[in-house]
């Protein structure tokens, strides 16, 4: 009966989508700043305007629905503007890790098969080698900002000047369908090449909105943008800072005197970063971290952080919130929610070591489990038994790219397999144990043991190799390798390090290596477990 001749219609359906929330915030709060990067300062009304011209100048050059834009740049403007007007163009956001090397940058722009590419002058000798290795010739943009001092510029078309060719009147128009690929999202390689993971209009403009829920943000807050926008298009703050009508305060360079010095001259709000992000504040000198007077919400995730680095930021007085989540989840899915009338009263080391849980799922996001990864049933919510954490809903990708075996492996029993181990506390809130694929986690980045030990491999003198985590204070985990080299050969360990450094990006580079026989199975397999626990301290 409610099904017969009560249709969708232009008056009562509009697909979900962020570019809306842009809208809005143009319309309601035009002079409301949006954008603050040293001397600039844009209002909402402005960047929608040049959003829409950029959309269309974007256009004229040929880029349309469903075309890919690869854009390489720190924090700034120009990457933040695009996360809308790629998608006001129906083209598709890539916004991709400045860390990579140049092979890696090469490979995905060849399977984005990237039509334009923008780049900021920091990045540009990588992306110029990137551009000789790859087969796709897209369009090449350079970011020329003043402020930063080197690089060159190596594009046909300048951001400022193509901006100009376009016009804000242009009738720019929302997409057809939410289920549209809105952004990719290259994960770090964990399994030799990088996936690409794409994102929907639909979870974006959902997601969007989950954080500012999930995190209780009031109108107009001051985000500090400290979480790469190249990284789960920061977290989706992107598009959060339009719905909650705020101002986005760029940081191109995370530096704690800088950090501290924005939150004190901006009266930043809010800000994300991963647990090195923190102890980067933490151990800043006393005189910098003085005459912050204002409350500061920050919000962690990448590894699990320690509860002494989470009590060292309380104590400066700033509220943490743990979240957890993947690039295929859109960022932060699942959280850490404070149960004020049970734990308040908790003294501060037990606080924090319930603030290092990861907790219980987002809003928006509509289910999780802990499951037993043989039997797909959940594991009892005892604290001690591991299972995987599995989860479903709108704040899931769409797949990743041109990859369907995966993306099958992935969805498997209808859940989401986040590879995560984790166990399940008898409130509900789940904390994470281990990784089932070995990845490394330094400074909030995703590494691959096992791009490392392809390089390894490819050195003369090694014979096997293994790479496992190793503990570090500053960076949360650092690899390191176990080698053993071919007989009669020989290598030190700075001879190996260097030819990592030759190989691959920096921040993949293993900061130890130790020599000698690789425990094995029965059947040849390398014990990993094992050399976790023969890790130098």
């Amino acid at each position: 009966m409610y099904n017969t001749d009560l249709e969708q219609n232009a008056a009562n359906f509009q697909t979900l989508t962020p570019l809306s929330l842009l809208k809005r915030a143009a319309d309601v709060y035009p002079d409301a700043t949006a954008q603050i990067y040293g001397d600039i300062r844009r209002s909402w009304l402005e960047t929608y305007e040049r959003s829409i011209a950029m959309a269309h100048a974007l256009s004229q050059k040929g880029i349309g629905l469903g075309d890919t834009v690869s854009v390489v740049a720190h924090n700034g403007p120009e990457l933040f503007e695009s996360h809308y007007s790629i998608p006001m163009a129906g083209a598709v956001l890539n916004a991709i890790n400045t860390r990579l090397d140049a092979e890696t940058i090469a490979f995905i722009f060849d399977h984005a098969e990237s039509k334009a590419v923008i780049v900021d002058r920091e990045f540009s000798a990588t992306v110029k080698e990137a551009l000789t290795l790859c087969q796709v010739k897209p369009l090449v943009i350079d970011i020329d900002d003043p402020t930063f001092d080197g690089g060159e510029l190596i594009g046909t078309e300048e951001y400022e000047a193509l901006l100009e060719t376009g016009s804000s009147e242009w009738q720019w128009k929302m997409p057809e369908d939410e289920w549209q690929a809105i952004t990719l999202n290259y994960t770090s390689g964990t399994t030799g090449n990088p996936k690409g993971v794409v994102y929907h209009h639909r979870g974006a403009y959902l997601t969007a909105m989950n954080m500012a829920l999930a995190w209780d943000m009031n109108k107009f807050p001051v985000f500090m943008t400290i979480v790469p926008m190249f990284h789960c298009n920061g977290w989706c703050f992107t598009w959060t800072t339009a719905l909650m009508a705020g101002a986005n305060a760029f940081v191109r360079h995370i530096r704690p005197d800088v950090m501290l010095d924005l939150i004190k001259r901006e009266k930043v709000t809010h800000f994300g970063g991963a647990p090195i992000v923190l102890n980067m504040i933490n151990n800043a000198p006393e005189e910098d971290k003085q005459g912050i007077t204002h409350q500061v919400k920050v919000m962690t995730a990448g590894a699990a952080p320690p509860a002494a680095v989470i009590q060292a930021m309380e104590d400066l007085g700033f509220d943490i919130t743990h979240v957890y989540g993947l690039t295929e989840t859109y960022g932060a899915c699942v959280i850490c929610e404070w149960q004020a009338d049970k734990w308040d009263q908790l003294g501060d080391a037990e606080r924090a070591a319930v603030k290092a849980r990861q907790g219980v799922r987002t809003p928006n996001q509509e289910d999780h489990v802990v499951l037993d990864p043989q039997t797909m049933q959940p594991v009892p919510k005892d604290g001690e038994t591991i299972g995987e954490i599995c989860l479903r809903g709108n704040m899931v990708m769409k797949g990743y790219l041109k990859n369907p075996q995966a993306t099958e492996e992935a969805f498997a029993g209808g859940w989401f397999h986040s590879g995560d181990l984790a166990v399940w506390h008898a409130d509900g809130y789940m904390e994470i144990k281990d990784r089932a694929k070995d990845i490394i986690i330094s400074g909030g980045e995703n590494i691959s043991s096992i791009e490392i030990e392809g390089v390894l491999y490819r050195h003369p003198a090694v014979l096997e190799a293994a790479v496992v985590a190793r503990p570090d204070e500053k960076w949360g985990e650092t690899p390191c390798a176990f080698v053993c080299l071919k007989e009669g050969m020989h290598a030190s360990e700075e001879e190996i390090i260097q030819f990592c450094r030759d190989n691959m990006a920096r921040f993949k580079i293993p900061k130890h290596v130790v020599f000698g026989p690789l425990p094995k199975t029965a059947t040849g397999k390398i014990q990993k477990y094992v050399l976790r626990q023969m890790v130098p301290a």
